[in-house]
């Protein structure tokens, strides 16, 4: 079964030994040009892709504004992406033990910001990987989980929720 990964988390290729990618960074942040008066009314944030080549050969790759995907809330609404202001990969040869990251500058309504899902394609050596789905939020406390913390504490978490669907689409018979 397919799962998306949290924010922060690596995601490793199996047709590509070594490489391996992931979305972080996810944080409010003013774009270093100016807000697009398209976003007037929307609140500005900010996420990395950071592509790391831990194998023994140089990848070729293109993370371009087709190949990442945005969407906020819970209906899945695209946000606004500000490509004047974003950073990617374009054609850039990742060598051994080294990293490449593109910034990618968004804007959606302050409230929808809590539920940030962002899908990743990289293109390697001018093949397409499969897509991959990160999910965070921003503002979203977890709480913490240990002996002592209530199981129902972290009930309203973002993860409990992602947990709670993906239990829910992997049993017999679940519509989908």
């Amino acid at each position: 079964m397919y799962e998306p990964n949290v924010v922060g988390d690596w995601h490793e290729y199996d047709e590509h030994a070594g490489l391996r990618v992931r979305v972080h960074g996810l944080e409010q942040a003013e774009p270093p040009r100016g807000r697009d008066d398209a976003a007037e009314g929307l609140t500005y944030f900010r996420l990395r892709v950071t592509v790391e080549n831990r194998g023994s050969r140089p990848f070729g790759l293109h993370l371009e504004d087709g190949q990442l995907d945005v969407r906020i809330g819970p209906d899945g609404e695209s946000a606004f992406v500000d490509w004047r202001n974003s950073q990617f990969i374009e054609g850039y040869d990742v060598h051994p033990l080294r990293r490449a990251t593109a910034v990618l500058y968004a804007a959606a309504p302050e409230a929808a910001l809590s539920q940030v899902d962002i899908q990743v394609q990289l293109r390697v050596e001018d093949e397409w990987t499969g897509r991959r789905l990160w999910s965070g939020g921003i503002g979203v406390q977890e709480a913490p989980v240990g002996a002592g913390s209530p199981c129902c504490a972290a009930q309203g978490t973002l993860a409990h929720q992602v947990s709670n669907f993906l239990r829910d689409q992997a049993e017999p018979g679940a519509a989908g």
